[in-house]
Formats: C-alpha cells, sequence, structure tokens
C-alpha cells in the first residue's frame, strides 16, 4: 500500500493525489520560470549577471537572504529531525540560527564593503592575487558542491513523496530533471533573476510554515505543553524525546562537533556572503540583514511546532517508512493537516526552495570559477567581462550535472545533515581566512593558501573515512563495506582549529611579508564601505 494512503486512512479519511499534487508543482515551476525570464532579460553586463547590477533594496535583499538561508534542510530536514529526535533535532535549529548572528557580527557587512563580486575579492585584496584566488575558488566550489547534494537529495526525496516513487530508479530521473531545471534557472535569470525567486519562495515559505504551525496550535488549543504530551505519547522513546541525548547521547563528541560546524559555518558559506554584494550601500546592506534576521528567527521557531506536530500527527514510524525518509515529515504533516491540496502546496513550497537554493548556490559557484581562475588568474584580470559570463555559464552546466550525479547517491540521508558537512567544510577552509584577513594585518598569502587548503583537505578526508561514507546502514554505501576510521560523523572538531592553525603557521613561518600600506586600506574599506563598488584591483 502506498505509504500515503496509509496515512490519509490512519490521519484522516483522504487519499494522496498525485495528478494534484503535480498539477500545484508544475504550476510553481512555470510562474518561477516566468520571473526567470523576465528578470534575465536585463542582463546586460557582468555586474548585472554576477550581483543583479546592485539594484535591490534592503527588504528585497533582506527577503532573498532569507530564501538562501532557509534552504530544503531548515524546512525539511530539520522538521524531520526534530519528528524523529526531538530536542536533539531541534539543536539544527538553534546552530542554523545562532550561526547567523556570527556571520552578520563578525563578516557580513565588512566583506561587502571591501568586496566587488566574490569572497576571493576579500582574500586577494592584500595578498597575493593568483595562489588565493585559485585556493579561494576550489574551497567555493567545494562548498557550494556538498551544499548542492543536501538539496537534491530534498528534491528527490519530495518529488517521489508526491508521485509515491519508492525505488532507486524514479527517485535518479527525478533528480536529473531537477538538476535541469536548475541549469536553465540560472543560465537564463543570473543574480537578478534567481534573486527575484528566493524573495517570491521566502514569502511563500515563510507563509505556510506558519500557516501549518497555527493549524497544528489550533489543534492542540493553542497550548504548546499539550502538543508535546501529545508527541511522547506518540513516541517509541517517550519522555526522552523532550530530552537532549537521544541521537548524540553515546557519542557527545560527535554533538560538539556538530555545533561547531553549525555555529561557524554560515560565516564561511560563499552563496549567503555573496547576497550582500547585491545592494548599493552599506546602508541597504545593514537594512537587508534586519529583515533577515527577523524572517530566519521566526521560521525557525516555526520548525519546533511543525516538528513535533509531524511526531504526533504522523508518527516517527510513517515518515521513516515514507518515499524521502525522515525528510518526508512536513509533507506528511501537510496531507494530515489538509489533505491533498495543503500536500501539494506546501511540496510545491518546498520544491520552490530547493530550487531557488541550488540556483543560488550554482550561480556563486559558476562566478567564482569564471570570475576568480578565468578573468583574474588566466586573463590576469585583462580579459573580457562577456567573455566571463559565457564561462560562467558553461560552468554552470558543468556543476549541475556533478550535482546530479552526487545527488543520486545521497539519497536517503538526512538532507539537515547533509548541510552540516557543507557547514563543516565552509567553517575549516573559508572562515579561518576570512577572520585573518579582515582582522589580522600579520596575515600572508602562505597563511592563506595553507588555511583554505588544508582546511578543505582535512574536512573531506575525515568525511569520507567517517560513518557518513561506509560503516552503518545510513552511510552511502552502507554497512556491508566499512573503511571508516574517523568516529565522529562531522569533521568540524578537528578540521575547524586545524584551519586556523595552518593560517597562523604558514603567516608565522612566512618570509614574505605583505604591504602594510594595503593592509590600512582594506582596514577603512572593510569599516566605511569606500570603493566598494569600484573593482578591486592592485
Amino acid at each position: 500500500m502506498n505509504t500515503l494512503h496509509l496515512l490519509a486512512t490512519t490521519v484522516k479519511p483522504v487519499e494522496n493525489n498525485p495528478v494534484l499534487n503535480i498539477s500545484i508543482f508544475l504550476a510553481f515551476v512555470a510562474v518561477t520560470l516566468i520571473i526567470v525570464i523576465r528578470s534575465g532579460r536585463n542582463n546586460k553586463s557582468a555586474a548585472d549577471y554576477y550581483t543583479g547590477g546592485r539594484s535591490f533594496t534592503g527588504p528585497q535583499n533582506g527577503f532573498a537572504i532569507a530564501g538562501d538561508y532557509l534552504s530544503a534542510a531548515s524546512f525539511l530536514g530539520i522538521v524531520g529531525a526534530i519528528a524523529i529526535s526531538g530536542y536533539d533535532g531541534f539543536m539544527y535549529s538553534i546552530g542554523f540560527l545562532v550561526a547567523w548572528l556570527v556571520a552578520l557580527l563578525l563578516v557580513a557587512e565588512l566583506m561587502r564593503n571591501t568586496g566587488k563580486f566574490t569572497m576571493a575579492d576579500v582574500l586577494s585584496f592584500r595578498l597575493k592575487q593568483g595562489p588565493v584566488r585559485v585556493a579561494a575558488a576550489t574551497t567555493t566550489l567545494a562548498v557550494c558542491f556538498f551544499y548542492l547534494l543536501a538539496q537534491m537529495a530534498g528534491a528527490g526525496g519530495l518529488v517521489s513523496l508526491l508521485l509515491g516513487i519508492n525505488d532507486k530508479l524514479g527517485q535518479s530521473i527525478v533528480v536529473t530533471i531537477v538538476g535541469a531545471l536548475m541549469i536553465v534557472y540560472v543560465l537564463v535569470g543570473g543574480m537578478k533573476g534567481t534573486t527575484w525567486v528566493q524573495i517570491v519562495k521566502a514569502f511563500l515559505l515563510i507563509l505556510g510554515a506558519l500557516a501549518m504551525s497555527i493549524w497544528v496550535m489550533a489543534i492542540n488549543g493553542f497550548n504548546l505543553s499539550a502538543l508535546l504530551d501529545t508527541a511522547v505519547a506518540q513516541s517509541a522513546f517517550g519522555a526522552d524525546v523532550l530530552a537532549p541525548g537521544l541521537k548524540y547521547g553515546t557519542n557527545p563528541l560527535d554533538f560538539i562537533s556538530l555545533a561547531l560546524a553549525l555555529v561557524l559555518g554560515t560565516a564561511g558559506l560563499p552563496h549567503v556572503l555573496m547576497r550582500f554584494y547585491t545592494v548599493p550601500t552599506a546602508k541597504e546592506a545593514r537594512r537587508s540583514v534586519v529583515w533577515a534576521i527577523w524572517l530566519i528567527g521566526a521560521f525557525y521557531i516555526f520548525t519546533l511546532v511543525l516538528g513535533f506536530g509531524a511526531a504526533s500527527l504522523v508518527g516517527a514510524d510513517t515518515i521513516e517508512a515514507a518515499p524521502g525518509g525522515v525528510n518526508s515529515a512536513a509533507p506528511l504533516l501537510a496531507l494530515a493537516l489538509g489533505g491533498p491540496l495543503l500536500l501539494g502546496f506546501i511540496s510545491a513550497i518546498a520544491f520552490a526552495t530547493i530550487l531557488a537554493v541550488v540556483a543560488g548556490i550554482t550561480i556563486t559557484a559558476a562566478t567564482s570559477f569564471a570570475h576568480d581562475i578565468y578573468g583574474s588568474v588566466i586573463k590576469k584580470g585583462k580579459g573580457n567581462p562577456d567573455d566571463e559570463v559565457k564561462v560562467a555559464r558553461r560552468t554552470v552546466i558543468v556543476i549541475g550535472i556533478l550535482a546530479i550525479a552526487g545527488g543520486i547517491g545521497v539519497q536517503g540521508q538526512n538532507i539537515a545533515f547533509l548541510v552540516a558537512l557543507a557547514f563543516a567544510v565552509a567553517a575549516s577552509a573559508n572562515l579561518p581566512t576570512i577572520l585573518y584577513s579582515l582582522f589580522w594585518r600579520g596575515f600572508t598569502t602562505r597563511g592563506a593558501v595553507w588555511s583554505m587548503y588544508g582546511g578543505l583537505a582535512s574536512a573531506v578526508l575525515l568525511i569520507i573515512f567517517s560513518p557518513v561514507f561506509s560503516g552503518t546502514d545510513t552511510s552511502m554505501f552502507g554497512a556491508g563495506v566499512d573503511f571508516a576510521v574517523f568516529p565522529l560523523s562531522n569533521p568540524g572538531i578537528v578540521s575547524i582549529p586545524l584551519g586556523f592553525f595552518l593560517g597562523w603557521l604558514g603567516s608565522v613561518t612566512s618570509t614574505v611579508k605583505e604591504s602594510p600600506k594595503l593592509a590600512a586600506e582594506m582596514s577603512v574599506r572593510s569599516l566605511t564601505g569606500h570603493g566598494a563598488e569600484k573593482a578591486v584591483e592592485h
């Protein structure tokens, strides 16, 4: 029997309607494609393609930042994690929210004031262009790839749930279609089209989560204690679902490693930081941050209600048995509350979330390669901006193909967990270099290169030789293959301190010191925003 039908007959006397689901789903895709095509007509220069011509207001960019940040991990992954693991699952919400505040307070505005298009513009401002740009582009592509895997896993599970597909081949076809759509979005719309899709998607996602949260609370008499009591009664773990330790109690180091990655990772995510380059002034950047804080903070409160609502109204066993597994909690809750119509609407919003985030990540990765490697290293800053855009478009196709292949491999993994891996790579490879560049005048090119490559290599190797890849039933290669030698599922506790240490070691052992004049100029630019709209050249 179809899992959705089973849920429908046990929770509400309705059946899943694939035709209705896919109709709502296609309508959303059509609307967002129209937005992308209309916005893409105005892409007349490299600045238009990369940063939307810096034409967005603070509130618009605030919604777009929320759209970029509230990915499939926030909606599908966290709700599922709370429904299954209770308190420990909510730690993802806490971690993601605190991480946003760390990024805001430490790096966001300073990087926006200093840079032009990419993270490498900031890192190479007072260091040697060639090696730093290549290293920054490499780490950017790696972070974007891990993030894309999470979104692809969410897309495959979501559409499989809508259509009742429970086999590997069907899910692989779904992932391929999502990848193809993503390529079209970015090729046609650039940053301007992507930003408008993010704005629409953020509005709908927060509205949908609010409506479902109010519905769940209404069922429980607007009494949070009643909701939690119901979730406890439905859980096989009883009251333990409200206490810490259900998922991470056996290995506290794994929890500390995850927490480090979540809290420090956002400040190194290139696609979130790049969003600050789309506003015209530092004042608008600050306004966009205020809007984003309210939107993101409210949404993570909703995840608590939705997660325990799914636990009480759907049940952990039904969620885990559904196509998409733990990532199906939010759509199944929608079915339990409002039947096929609400399921189709919420699933369409979730799919729009995935498409928009995937498009934002892809354009960041393509921009990094085209601007940092092709334009600044290969052409040494003397290339044609139009040629850069052509290279970026070709890079989008390559990234799309790689994302499709990787997405097929990670089907069934919790996407909040996969995003935590991307956060770990970002915090290990990017964050040390960003902070040293902004705040330490003794930082050198050798320190930057050692930090980025060392942090990236350690994070990726530890992930490969961890239970994520082999040794357990939920590993990518299953329990039958076991080459795991690192006991933790997240590498952050080792790779993040190592990235900072290598940045310091490379700088203090470097015989070539950097220009104190450029260091002083960068400090002035980062604090005042002077020259942010001009090309960063030296």
